[in-house]
């Protein structure tokens, strides 16, 4: 049996490196891309930003609180990162063919050439990629490599920044077992803590219960899923991933939302977390819903869409505000979801030069 080789590559702090590449006055300074409201959430932070403890979702002023004085915020250029996504992902295509592209800014892969090779060529050959895209592009990249999806994308993570991190098969038990089980796709904060209440803390922990104890305590299907992927059971092909047709987020509250203050944090936790999705996606959307259920358990669902795909915020929120009603309207309300649908790409991205790095 041939060892399989499964690669995962991820831009590093893509967004700021994007804006550090095209922005040569921001080489070297911590950088956090993001909404500048005092709302606003950090889209993307610079590798000098990461050292002060500041990541992509956090809150923007609680960021520029860890950063301090030197931070510099930026707002986000969808279509700019857009064009560079496309830009190394259509070179990256020409080295392997099929790709599964899952973001923006990262993607997987199973190169026909070194099914069979040593871990030796196979880090040459995955060097050669991140060189050619830092040479063509400008930005840099990590890659992980494993026997499989799950291995090759933690992988990835300990290859961070700009680097390479290769598990074997005859070491993937080694390697990963000691690890947080939060690391497994699919080990939510919920998962999480069933798992630590069984005493399973790492993926070795998980790996070596029982199966009918994982199938008891988190169900036939995700249970046995997880833990296949503990024991390194990952056989999931590497192919291209339908297009999301909407992207969304939806929170239920444990008690009714009945004034506007409550409602508009609940909109805007909502909306950032689509917006956040929208931006891994990586397209724009030509409609934009509002969804509240109200305490008679009626569902009310409200839409607007554009002539085009937008991926501009300020328009996104302005059409978002426009859809809200309120519990002086409508009555209590509980559940509340924004999403944005009719996918597409921005005619505006014409508007955006190609990248050449400098």
């Amino acid at each position: 049996m041939y060892q399989r080789w499964v690669l995962h590559i991820d831009m590093d702090a893509f967004f700021a490196s994007v804006e550090q590449l095209t922005r040569p006055t921001l080489r070297g300074r911590p950088v956090l891309v993001g909404g500048t409201s005092g709302r606003g959430v950090v889209a993307g932070a610079s590798y000098e930003a990461r050292r002060f403890g500041a990541h992509s979702a956090m809150p923007m002023h609680q960021a520029r609180a860890l950063v301090g004085f030197s931070a510099i915020t930026v707002q986000p250029r969808i279509g700019l990162y857009r064009v560079a996504s496309r830009r190394v992902f259509d070179l990256v295509a020409r080295n392997v063919g099929t790709i599964e592209q899952i973001s923006v800014d990262e993607a997987f892969l199973e190169p026909t050439g070194l099914r069979g090779a040593t871990p030796d060529d196979v880090a040459t050959w995955a060097n050669n990629l991140r060189t050619q895209i830092r040479q063509e592009t400008g930005l840099p990249s990590s890659i992980g490599v494993g026997p499989g999806k799950q291995s090759a994308k933690i992988a990835s993570s300990m290859a961070k920044p700009n680097g390479l991190y290769i598990i074997p098969k005859d070491q993937e038990a080694d390697i990963l077992g000691p690890l947080p089980v939060r690391k497994l796709w699919g080990v939510g904060p919920v998962s999480e803590i069933k798992l630590q209440r069984m005493g399973v803390k790492t993926i070795a922990d998980l790996a070596n219960l029982p199966q009918t104890e994982v199938e008891a305590s988190l169900g036939k299907t995700v249970g046995l899923h997880l833990w296949h992927r503990a024991r390194g059971i990952d056989t999931a092909p590497v192919e291209p991933r339908a297009e999301a047709k909407s992207v969304g987020a939806e929170y239920t509250y444990p008690h009714d939302l009945t004034t506007r203050p409550e409602v508009d944090a609940a909109i805007d936790r909502a909306f950032e977390a689509a917006l956040r999705r929208l931006r891994t996606d990586g397209r724009g959307a030509r409609t934009v819903n509002v969804k509240l259920k109200l305490a008679d358990f009626h569902t009310l669902t409200r839409a607007q869409s554009f002539p085009y795909a937008i991926d501009d915020p300020a328009l996104l929120r302005n059409a978002t505000n426009l859809l809200v009603r309120y519990p002086h309207e409508v009555g209590p309300i509980r559940p509340v979801g924004v999403s944005f649908s009719n996918l597409d790409h921005p005619s505006q991205e014409m508007l955006f030069p190609d990248l050449h790095p400098t």
